[in-house]
């Protein structure tokens, strides 16, 4: 039981986590809900032929487990921690997935194999699959905003994992059932597996990338679920007090954002789905680079200079640093070779050294700007095009289609879904499972989605 001395906090966390197990979700939450719990399987059905995907399928196979739950692209089951971990690394072993801005975070890469894992372990039906997703995004950002991204950046650590090892721990909570005065142990047990440092920025193979972007935090947070289920113990309150969880992570933890507008305002709902499946800074690029070519008739044999102008902070994250998805030189490139950008030419290792997009990519700078330093939205980026006939034509994107303030309907989300899994799934497995997504709240059991995730022939391992 909890003890007198427990903060409002973390007695205000764990009544959110027990109430949400009975709430009714608006409308609209639900609804944003299925696009990125579709969009997240999407990034989990195109990862799995992708490098992280085979070594994460391969790793777990190899570790066994009790066959509890499922990992995308394979025919067989694992323990819920494994399918957890590998389904994460799966879910972002592309740039594909969702983005939170303000929180600087991915959450579905996390959140839904976390709950997609323990839903699988219980047979939990599609609406609490639901419920639980849209709560593990509350907590991941939460955390991530009561901490600061920047303090979080600036200790050294990484925001991607940190709040991702609460929002896993959340969702799978709830989905096991945890009773209410065992919740302070959940987030204590949680606390104890919170890590990751920012040395992924240096990581060329996307592997431990993908790693601590989603599976760590994926597992780590399934852990302290099923470990606290199991019936491990922990503090009452981690939040507060000698050691605590927000002092060692922060100079200046703000507590009162973890709980502020609890069960009002869904993190999901300002969480980005990505136009382009690339680094979320070069969604703007390649946005206003589109735009420059369809309304200003620009092509690439007509450039003789590109400028793209982006906030300080984001081009060491953007730089040519040998991934095709995060290099925004190289997006730039292809798009102005290509004349359009698709998922599969930008991940095409041989387009990477194609001598063309090379020629191009020379003609490509990176410039800080100050202007866009603290513009809202974030994430802007304005395109200067220099072109042989000395004309100079820019254009400035302020909000990509898809981020929180435009976000795609069910039509666009269903449009990108199809886009990437139908040559992979087939064009009318595809179609069944978006219909299947967009009526989660009346699937009885979340394994049904084994039929579209797994596959009875694995990708090869060499």
């Amino acid at each position: 039981m909890l003890k007198a001395s427990t903060s409002h906090h973390i007695t205000s966390l764990c009544d959110y986590v027990a109430h949400a197990r009975q709430a009714d979700l608006p409308e609209a939450v639900a609804e944003k809900a299925k696009h990125h719990v579709l969009d997240t399987f999407a990034a989990m059905v195109t990862g799995v032929d992708l490098p992280v995907g085979r070594i994460a399928i391969a790793y777990c196979r190899a570790q066994g487990g009790v066959p509890t739950a499922s990992i995308a692209g394979t025919d067989f089951l694992t323990s819920t921690v494994n399918a957890a971990l590998a389904n994460g690394m799966i879910a972002h072993a592309d740039e594909t997935d969702d983005s939170h801005p303000a929180a600087i975070g991915h959450p579905g890469c996390v959140v839904v194999p976390a709950a997609l894992a323990a839903a699988e372990q219980v047979g939990a039906s599609g609406a609490d699959f639901l419920r639980a997703v849209v709560l593990g995004y509350d907590l991941y950002a939460r955390v991530n905003l009561a901490l600061g991204p920047r303090e979080i950046y600036d200790r050294g650590h990484g925001p991607y994992s940190i709040g991702g090892a609460w929002g896993a721990a959340a969702a799978a909570g709830l989905l096991l059932d945890i009773p209410r005065d065992r919740l302070p142990y959940l987030f204590s047990n949680v606390a104890q597996q919170t890590s990751g440092i920012a040395t992924w920025m240096r990581d060329a193979d996307h592997i431990e990338k993908a790693f601590h972007f989603g599976g760590m935090p994926a597992r780590n947070g399934v852990s302290a679920a099923t470990m606290v289920a199991a019936g491990f113990t922990g503090l009452d309150d981690v939040l507060n007090g000698r050691g605590n969880f927000m002092d060692a992570f922060s100079s200046q933890p703000d507590r009162d954002v973890l709980i502020d507008g609890l069960g009002t305002r869904f993190e999901i709902t300002l969480t980005n789905i990505k136009k382009w499946c690339v680094g979320s800074p070069i969604q703007a690029v390649l946005d206003s680079l589109e735009w420059l070519m369809k309304n200003e008739g620009v092509t690439g044999d007509q450039v003789e200079e590109v400028r793209v102008h982006m906030p300080p902070g984001v081009i060491d994250v953007v730089v040519d640093r040998g991934m095709s998805d995060i290099s925004c030189p190289f997006c730039v490139a292809l798009m102005l070779v290509d004349g359009r950008f698709t998922f599969k030419d930008s991940h095409d290792p041989a387009r990477m050294r194609d001598p063309a997009v090379l020629a191009m990519k020379e003609k490509v700078s990176l410039v800080p700007s100050e202007i866009l330093r603290k513009a809202k939205p974030i994430r802007q980026a304005i395109v200067e095009v220099h072109l042989l006939d000395g004309r100079r034509l820019s254009h400035r994107t302020y909000a990509v289609k898809g981020v929180y303030e435009d976000p795609l309907d069910r039509p666009e989300v269903a449009a990108k879904a199809e886009d990437l899994m139908a040559p992979v799934l087939g064009a009318d497995p595809c179609r069944a499972m978006i219909e299947k997504v967009f009526a989660l709240d009346q699937v009885p059991d979340v394994r049904d989605f084994r039929s579209f995730l797994q596959r009875t022939q694995e990708p090869d391992q060499k």
